[in-house]
């Protein structure tokens, strides 16, 4: 788990896409062919970019951002407590004295104060528009919710499930695994409820909710299986749960699976094992495959916490 937190740019992306099969059509029918062809390529989603954020550790945790000239965001240092902004440029984290910081643009800043520090599974979370960051409070079961720029503090809600907690990318969920591992617990924003996620007995790490929280990528237990010490982990089989049936989603690619992200626009990026690097297959709403992008070996054995663009 001790491993440095680097935000790398991903290899070349590779569309996967197949050729159009050649026939004779008339002039109309092919302006009428050209017109919804534009129409769908404006309405598809831009392929991924290659920036994403990873995770180790050398002597404590350090950030960088790949992507034109690695740039060093911060160093949370021996706290466990930590997350990277959506935007691959800002880095929070919980000292151990229980105080929340931000790093951002070379200036670090305590934002909230009187937090548990010291405890791995309690890391923030940045909003979707990188502009907040969601913390658990003294208690263990209040989340809070302060700018970055340590103003607006207000409270989000009370639940059971404080830890490793994901925010939906349009912002009206968070959902995190209670500390016991005894199941996910989904937070509404809005009316400050908390729901018991259907379909997961054990957990003990949540990476990513879709848009409207109706999805969630989980590491499931088994009952033998040891809770863990709370830090992010490595890489984990990711299990992809529906939130109103409990029903688990088959994730259709092949290999041995990493995690796996939700992107703003509903697609899946699913982590693949591979001999000198990584790969990042990202799916479609509707389980195609649209895309593959080599990761930096660099990054092979490191932790992946956000897909940037």
């Amino acid at each position: 788990m001790h491993r440095s937190l680097a935000c790398a740019v991903l290899g070349a992306a590779t569309l996967l896409a197949a050729a159009p099969a050649a026939s004779a059509v008339t002039p109309h029918a092919a302006a009428s062919t050209a017109a919804v062809s534009a129409a769908a390529a404006s309405a598809a989603p831009a392929p991924l970019a290659g920036v994403a954020v990873y995770a180790a550790y050398d002597r404590g945790y350090t950030v960088t951002r790949y992507g034109g000239r690695p740039a060093e965001l911060g160093k949370p240092g021996q706290s466990a407590q930590f997350a990277a902004s959506p935007d691959g440029r800002k880095v929070a984290w919980i000292t151990s004295g229980g105080r929340l910081q931000v790093r951002d643009g070379g200036r670090t800043r305590t934002v909230a104060r009187g937090l548990q520090g010291d405890i791995p599974c309690l890391s923030p979370v940045w909003s979707p528009d990188s502009r907040r960051v969601a913390y658990v409070g003294g208690d263990g079961s209040q989340v809070r919710v302060v700018g970055a720029d340590g103003r607006g503090a207000r409270v989000l809600g009370r639940t059971a499930g404080p830890c490793h907690l994901a925010w939906s990318p349009d912002g009206r969920y968070l959902a995190g695994y209670a500390g016991t591992t005894e199941g996910v617990h989904r937070l509404d924003t809005r009316t400050g409820r908390s729901v018991k996620v259907k379909g997961v007995k054990l957990a003990n790490h949540v990476q990513s909710l879709s848009p409207g929280g109706r999805h969630v990528v989980v590491s499931t237990l088994r009952p033998t299986d040891p809770g863990g010490d709370g830090v992010w982990p490595t890489s984990f089989t990711p299990t992809l749960v529906d939130t109103a049936t409990g029903r688990r989603v088959p994730i259709g690619v092949k290999g041995r699976l990493l995690g796996a992200f939700h992107l703003p626009d509903g697609r899946l990026a699913v982590r693949v094992a591979g001999r000198t690097a990584n790969t990042l297959v990202v799916l479609d709403a509707k389980g195609r495959q649209v895309q593959r992008l080599a990761e930096p070996a660099a990054a092979k054995d490191q932790a992946l916490l956000q897909v940037v663009r």
